[in-house]
């Protein structure tokens, strides 16, 4: 093995992010690394390079016994990492990106000569055959990603880390990198993958370890192991506290507010339609990187699309920013709910209102009376428990806060509400509330659009779902054909899933 590290375990003021985690790569392997969103992949990484130190357990690197205080250490010591977003000097020429901190020199000063005919040779060694001399954000992306290769390869780099490598690469880019792989496997250059596109491990890579909940839970030879048994294995089984008999509605209506017809946006959402009922819960589904998150952000023009319509009640609607999505009755509750949904320092009350309070302003000033209101009305219907509506947000459990972000668009009265992983880090009690909350808002007839990574709330809540996969749709399920072995099968984009 030219790595190997084993037992490996982490914790943050007392959570723990890793335990026990393993994670062994021979000299010229490509080894793929994957799992979803908290499952360890990248505290894992920063322990191997020297971002973090490990709590316990032992690394090996070329037989030795490794433990890294910094990236330098990691860097001297031959471990080069790509970064999704590549992390080089745009306005600097390509030699000097390769080059950066460690110019060549003749009589102290740098020898631009040798470091641009150095350049040269190496990107000739990938058949890149570039000015050097260029700065590097001349280029595209998949140029840059070649530079920050030779980069690491001119370090005598005997383990190269590639975290998301072909997010931002089409077809024919996809390709080249893929070449430059096999190139460096055949000097011995050893590489972890990590990428949720599982097409791309099957070309590329030899093995693959899977990661779930800060452990690692399974090594498989690629060719051993079947998409749809990747994709099971990553996911796990998930305790929740509702099954799909908890849906009790006699059927949805068949009126459509919202449809999203061959949307295109970068190279996360490649072709994606969908629909949305009046008074349903529409669930999406895929894997992480599937374009779920961003198929959203492009409804609520967070984000812009650059193909394709969006209609809501058979008009098309696309909205400049989300304050238009916002006019139109479309409320987004984000995944990110610390991030981009609750303002921790500020109150219950204000944060509930605070999309509101344009409409409760009477000559620039706030009605408190009208406000006190919808917070007492919100706080009783969806049952948030605070100590009162004046204590700090960030003193709630997760669930309470996520019932305050909900309460938030509720009061906009909303005709669609966008709800993105509603149930993320609360606990399974809190889940099953929230869950037939939204329920109950549907039954109501509010159309939500719900995003979710466990399978379980899916198959429970939504009447419909439909699953993306590398940017596209690739399945559409009613309710009676909602089954955990149906979802994972689309994930992996089988064929027999939409059958």
């Amino acid at each position: 093995m030219l790595l190997s590290m084993k037992g490996i375990s982490k914790s943050f003021a007392n959570v723990t992010v890793l335990t026990e985690a393993a994670l062994e790569v021979g000299a010229g392997e490509i080894m793929a690394l994957i799992g979803q969103n908290g499952a360890g992949k990248s505290t894992l990484i920063k322990i191997l390079t020297g971002a973090y130190l490990r709590d316990t357990g032992t690394a090996q690197f070329e037989g030795r016994e490794v433990e890294f205080r910094s990236t330098a250490e990691s860097q001297t010591a031959g471990i080069a990492t790509i970064h999704q977003e590549i992390n080089l000097a745009p306005n600097r020429s390509v030699a000097e990106n390769i080059y950066l901190a460690r110019e060549p020199t003749r009589f102290g000063l740098v020898d631009r000569k040798k470091m641009r005919s150095d350049a040269v040779a190496m990107l000739g060694r990938f058949n890149v055959d570039i000015d050097v001399d260029r700065p590097l954000g001349d280029f595209g992306a998949a140029t840059r990603q070649m530079v920050a290769i030779a980069r690491g390869v001119s370090q005598n780099a005997r383990l190269i880390i590639m975290d998301e490598p072909t997010s931002s690469l089409d077809e024919r880019e996809v390709a080249v990198l893929f070449e430059t792989i096999r190139k460096l496997k055949t000097d011995g250059v050893a590489a972890i993958f990590i990428s949720h596109r599982l097409d791309e491990l099957y070309k590329i890579c030899d093995r693959v370890t899977i990661m779930r909940d800060g452990s690692t839970i399974a090594v498989s030879n690629m060719k051993d192991i079947s998409k749809i048994e990747l994709v099971r294995t990553m996911l796990g089984k998930e305790l929740t506290a509702f099954t799909a008999s908890d849906r009790t509605r006699e059927g949805s209506s068949t009126e459509t507010l919202l449809e999203v017809k061959n949307l295109r946006a970068g190279p996360r959402v490649s072709n994606v339609s969908l629909s949305v009922r009046k008074g349903e819960i529409a669930g999406l589904a895929g894997l992480l990187g599937s374009g779920r998150t961003e198929t959203a952000r492009l409804i609520y023009a967070a984000d812009h699309f650059n193909d394709g319509v969006v209609l809501l009640d058979g008009n098309p609607a696309r909205f400049a920013e989300p304050a238009d999505a916002i006019g139109a009755g479309i409320g987004f509750v984000s995944e990110d709910r610390k991030v981009e949904g609750i303002v921790p320092e500020m109150s219950v009350r204000e944060n509930m209102t605070l999309a509101i309070l344009p409409r409760l302003q009477k000559s620039g000033i706030v009605d408190h009376t009208a406000q006190q209101q919808i917070v007492d009305k919100y706080i009783k219907a969806l049952g948030i428990k605070c100590a009162s509506p004046e204590q700090a947000i960030r003193e709630l459990s997760g669930g309470n806060q996520q019932k305050v972000l909900l309460a938030r668009w509720l009061c906009m009265n909303p005709r669609l509400l966008i709800v993105d992983e509603p149930t993320r880090g609360i606990d399974v009690g809190a889940k099953a509330e929230i869950l037939k909350l939204l329920r109950a808002l549907a039954d109501d007839g509010l159309s939500v659009l719900m995003i979710s990574s466990e399978l379980e709330e899916l198959i429970a809540a939504a009447d419909r779902v439909t699953v993306l996969s590398d940017g596209y749709s690739v399945a559409q399920l009613a309710a009676d054909e909602l089954s955990e072995h149906r979802l994972i099968s689309a994930m992996a984009h089988q064929d027999e899933a939409a059958a």
